[in-house]
């Protein structure tokens, strides 16, 4: 699949209710499981072992899993609870009629066997000759940091040279100022007061100078 190596295949089906097998599970996220997802399988391996590549310092594999839907809307919830219980990177392809979205989280260790899942990106729906997904690198640490980038797109682009994970961040850091933008926005629409219009505008400026500087 995505034209990787045969070495990397694996092709096998994982049973769904390993994933929310798990006391900790709400019945509403097991529900999710069982109603909005058909089957998943586990595409590929990256790593090491079974590419020429060489080991990572962060990323020792990469896992490639298919999740069949019956819903074109999927639930984040269900790749979150699967990335917790797989203590690898994953690049989700979810399929749903014969079209694929690539999805995949910043996943970073804190710790042993745990690990930090950010937010996700995700492509749209394509064929699957269609993904933007190619193995590009020389150890898994930069196959693993362009494959989040490829499957972000503009999102995560940079030609500073910063780091993968302060790409992440510096996203995160716009959607925020996006967000208390548009907030600010509605507040001095709503201010009837003069005085507490120019210290609103006030503030919308900087936010406004910050994310353009971003």
């Amino acid at each position: 699949m995505l034209g990787l190596p045969k070495s990397t295949e694996f092709n096998k089906r994982i049973p769904k209710q390993k994933f929310y097998e798990n006391l900790s599970v709400t019945p509403a996220l097991k529900r999710v499981f069982v109603d909005g997802i058909k089957a998943i399988y586990w595409r590929n391996k990256i790593a090491a072992t079974t590419t020429n590549l060489a080991a990572g310092k962060s990323v020792t594999e990469v896992e490639i899993l298919e999740v069949q839907l019956n819903d074109p809307d999927p639930d984040v919830s269900v790749l979150r609870q699967i990335d917790r219980e797989i203590p690898y990177h994953i690049v989700f392809l979810l399929e749903y009629g014969g079209k694929y979205q690539a999805w995949t989280a910043y996943k970073e260790q804190s710790g042993g066997d745990a690990f930090k899942v950010g937010n996700y990106y995700h492509t749209d729906w394509l064929t699957v000759t269609e993904l933007p997904l190619k193995i590009d690198g020389l150890d898994m640490d930069r196959v693993y940091e362009n494959l989040v980038r490829q499957i972000a797109g503009e999102a995560l682009q940079t030609d500073t040279g910063e780091t993968l994970k302060e790409s992440v961040e510096r996203h995160e850091r716009r959607k925020q100022l996006e967000r208390q933008i548009a907030a600010l926005h509605n507040k001095v629409r709503n201010e009837k007061q003069l005085n507490k219009q120019v210290q609103l505008n006030s503030e919308l400026k900087k936010l406004k100078k910050e994310l353009e500087a971003l």
